[in-house]
């Protein structure tokens, strides 16, 4: 399982441009979800979303989570973050998990999300999105849950 986080000032997900979901100050994640993750990935990843501190503290040091800022998490999930494109110009996303088994881990990942009190809202899963963000910093930190 892999997430792209952005620290934002703002971000927003419009879908099918009807629905849109917005939040303030706060994290824009991207969420990948490889077809052989388990919900001890989801699991790592939640618990180092909720304790990451890349807010500044008074002395201009990366040393407040989400938490401590009052921050919110717009998440959109992105089967493209398991892109392979090593052979020819067409990415292939073999490693990406199927859509009805990811839909699953997506709901289970939302609701270990809000366990951790950081108010948050969602993209819709498959469906086509527009997402705009104003990066702070810019900040983008990617962490994979393989690589602990």
């Amino acid at each position: 399982m892999r997430v792209v986080i952005q620290r934002v000032t703002e971000a927003s997900v419009n879908i099918n441009n009807s629905y849109i979901e917005k939040i303030n100050k706060g994290y824009m994640i991207l969420l990948g979800i490889c077809n052989s993750d388990t919900t001890d990935d989801l699991e790592y990843l939640v618990s180092k979303i909720e304790k990451l501190r890349i807010f500044e503290d008074e002395n201009e040091k990366m040393n407040l989570s989400i938490k401590d800022v009052n921050g919110e998490i717009l998440l959109v999930s992105q089967f493209t973050l398991y892109a392979n494109t090593k052979d020819g110009n067409r990415p292939s996303f073999t490693n990406s998990m199927k859509f009805d088994e990811a839909n699953k881990m997506y709901e289970v990942f939302k609701e270990r999300l809000k366990k951790t009190n950081i108010p948050f809202k969602t993209g819709e899963f498959g469906a086509n999105m527009k997402v705009s963000l104003i990066n702070d910093g810019p900040v983008t930190i990617i962490i994979d849950s393989k690589d602990r």
